[in-house]
């Protein structure tokens, strides 16, 4: 599965989630639209409610991209 299809996953879905990385927190759509289509087809693994972490070439989980944080609203 492609990061852009798990990001409009969350958007179809309307998830309560913010993805964070080192730096900042967005919601799954602005994502979608501020990431390069290169970034969106890398291949991706999402561990729901946890985070989403990119696949190798090799099949295994590489580094984590995105911690999910649930949102109260």
């Amino acid at each position: 599965m492609s990061l852009k299809d798990i990001l409009q996953k969350l958007v179809n879905e309307k998830s309560r989630v913010l993805l964070a990385d080192s730096q900042n927190e967005w919601e799954a759509g602005a994502l979608l639209e501020k990431l390069s289509e290169t970034r969106l087809k890398t291949n991706a693994h999402m561990q729901p409610g946890l985070y989403i972490a990119e696949i190798s070439e090799a099949g295994y989980l590489g580094q984590v991209l995105y911690k999910l944080k649930t949102v109260e609203r």
